[in-house]
């Protein structure tokens, strides 16, 4: 019997709905397969399907790929294109179920690179019980954040994600400095780090993670999935995080704070507006992969209503139009619909295979400047040389 073998981001809905998925694709299909699910954090998740080339080794079949890892990807050789797949076994309602943020990151060079699987753009999340008015500035921000701090009540105002695994430091220093009206990247792709805006960017995060009156403790530890998971714990009042965790927090049943979230947009820095960013996650072929039929059979059937729906309820965030305008799911998380609006004001990161390089030295920035007293310009320069190189 063959074997399906996916490489999984690890995190509990993805595994969860992922095994429920491939129940439903063999029961309906009559398919004579099983799964091989193995769950991976960011870093060795990175590290086996791109640095060790386990896409093109024949290891794995399937990869959960975050949009940023594409290009990457794609240079090494490392994935079977799916246009060809699309036309000799389309899916019906493709592109059109689907937002068009959903589905240009992953079209590049000729290709179609992976079928979007699991969303939910960075927002405000927030207790509602807590917090009466969502803050609309960075620095109100800040300041409800110490508002809320109560270390004696085991509540912290806000939580970062700073633990340097190539995923939010980026993705929060380059938030801040699109809501400060800069460009941490030109119309090339070319990383600008040294701009005024990026100066305030990485003051504001400094800031932030120094100020024990207002943050969580031992941030450097935390990656997204932590610091979402001490949200769901109820030590948390407010923090810019993805979309996906709200949704968790909100409805999981360990969750201390289920029916107490609330999402809205993250707020501006001086001169700009709100911005969120459009990073996710898609499943991807290997080009090593000896069951690319297979694999693209499963693939097409994640894609089906019932399953992207199912990717929701299990915990994760689906894909489709019909899933966010869902009304049982709107009707267990009332912000749900809003994944429409914060996709029309998202950003998205440069297609670059060069990407994940620059993330790991803006995580070396970002722990620089949370960890010593070196100047944010000596710091930004010093980044800045370090990708020019």
């Amino acid at each position: 019997m063959t074997t399906l073998r996916i490489a999984v981001r690890r995190f509990d809905p993805f595994a969860r709905a992922m095994t429920a998925q491939f129940a439903d694709f063999v029961a309906t299909t009559g398919t004579q397969a099983t799964l091989d699910a193995v769950e991976l954090d960011l870093n060795p998740l990175h590290a086996t399907l791109i640095g060790e080339r386990g896409l093109a080794s024949g290891e794995w079949d399937v990869a959960f790929l975050n949009t940023d890892w594409l290009a990457e990807a794609v240079a090494g050789d490392l994935l079977e294109d799916l246009a060809p797949h699309l036309e000799h076994a389309p899916i019906a309602d493709f592109p059109d179920a689907w937002s068009p943020s959903l589905t240009g990151l992953q079209r590049f060079c000729g290709g179609f690179w992976g079928m979007p699987y699991h969303d939910g753009p960075e927002c405000l999340v927030y207790r509602k019980d807590l917090i009466v008015a969502p803050p609309t500035t960075w620095d109100d921000f800040h300041a409800l954040a110490r508002a809320q701090h109560d270390p004696a009540q085991e509540r912290y105002g806000t939580v970062l994600a700073l633990f340097p695994d190539g995923h939010n430091g980026l993705y929060d220093f380059c938030i801040q400095i699109w809501s400060r009206g800069g460009e941490p990247f030109d119309a090339d792709g070319r990383a600008d780090l040294t701009s005024p805006q990026a100066h305030a960017a990485l003051d504001f995060l400094r800031n932030l993670a120094g100020d024990t009156a207002a943050i969580a403790p031992d941030c450097q530890k935390l990656d997204s999935v932590a610091s979402g998971m001490l949200f769901a714990q109820g030590k948390v009042a407010l923090m810019a995080n993805w979309f996906g965790f709200a949704a968790y927090c909100d409805t999981a049943t360990d969750s201390k704070v289920n029916g107490l979230v609330d999402v809205a947009p993250l707020p501006a820095g001086p001169g700009g507006s709100s911005v969120s960013l459009n990073v996710f996650w898609v499943l991807a072929i290997a080009a090593g992969s000896r069951n690319k039929s297979l694999a693209w059979d499963f693939l097409r059937h994640c894609a089906t209503a019932p399953m992207d729906r199912l990717t929701t309820t299990e915990g994760a965030i689906g894909t489709r139009r019909s899933t966010w305008a869902d009304a049982e799911i709107n009707a267990a998380i009332p912000y749900y619909h809003r994944l429409e609006w914060l996709h029309e004001h998202a950003r998205a990161m440069p297609v670059s295979p060069d990407l994940a390089r620059i993330s790991h030295i803006v995580d070396d920035l970002v722990t620089a400047a949370v960890t010593t007293n070196r100047s944010t310009t000596e710091l930004l320069a010093e980044a800045q040389a370090r990708i020019t190189r």
